[in-house]
């Protein structure tokens, strides 16, 4: 059987590095995207090829939805070269910003900036590579429990994050009749470089987040990671068209 592949959009940081780590444990190749850090990027790189994966980095922006033909080239190419194979069997779409702004301060500019990188990004993404994607594949949409519970100053970015949500619930639909899965994680607060880090170096926040956790603490950048292997595992192959919160039990 051949390998398997995964794509990682933003996996050269925060919970999509340690999705790409988690998934490379398992014997699973990866791609991993980065929007400009290509040192951090090929960091993961060797650090995957240093444990015996294999693994490559390709520059991606998420939000220019223009780019797109030439880096599924890239992807073709990639597959063609380092694997022989045509095609990929997972993707994880998970790149991604963050914005804190109240509702009523939040600008055109702001929104449409997190439109184009959590939704329309991901929307027409996923739509170009789907020739890519193998029959019997899975694809993870990365939400937040943002779109569940609420703390002011998150509108768009959460309400980016709902529509994703609804999305995946649709893919599921369309895309099961070629047996490829469908389904979203929802992380909680977590301890990462995610919006300068703020949950991870502002011990007022990060206890503020424990509080209001069944398990007493903010998540570490393992728990998604390991979440992440576990949905895309084959032991899960039944389960479509979920959104999966892997929270702690935050704001309960």
């Amino acid at each position: 059987m051949n390998q398997r592949i995964a794509l990682v959009t933003g996996g050269s940081r925060g919970l999509g590095k340690n999705a790409a780590l988690k998934l490379a444990e398992r014997g699973i190749a990866i791609i991993l995207t980065y929007q400009q850090n290509a040192r951090a990027a090929q960091d993961v790189v060797h650090e995957i090829e240093q444990k015996g994966g294999t693994a490559v980095a390709l520059a991606l922006d998420v939000g220019s939805i223009a780019s797109f033909s030439h880096f599924i080239a890239e992807v073709r190419q990639q597959l063609n070269d380092r694997w022989q194979r045509h095609n990929f069997d997972y993707l994880v779409n998970n790149a991604g910003i963050g914005l804190h702004v109240p509702f009523a301060d939040t600008s055109e500019a702001q929104f449409d900036a997190l439109m184009n990188i959590h939704f329309k990004g991901p929307f027409f993404l996923t739509q170009g590579l789907l020739p890519l994607l193998a029959d019997g594949g899975r694809i993870l949409n990365v939400s937040t429990g943002l779109a569940r519970f609420t703390l002011p100053g998150h509108s768009a970015y959460a309400a980016m994050k709902g529509a994703m949500e609804v999305l995946t619930r649709y893919q599921a639909k369309e895309l099961g009749a070629r047996r490829i899965t469908v389904n979203s994680i929802a992380p909680g607060a977590t301890e990462t470089d995610f919006s300068g880090g703020v949950v991870r170096d502002n011990a007022q926040l990060n206890e503020f987040v424990s509080a209001q956790t069944a398990l007493g603490r903010a998540g570490l950048p393992d728990d998604i990671g390991n979440a992440i292997a576990m949905l895309l595992s084959d032991e899960l192959g039944w389960m479509t068209a979920q959104r999966v919160e892997v929270s702690g039990g935050m704001l309960l």
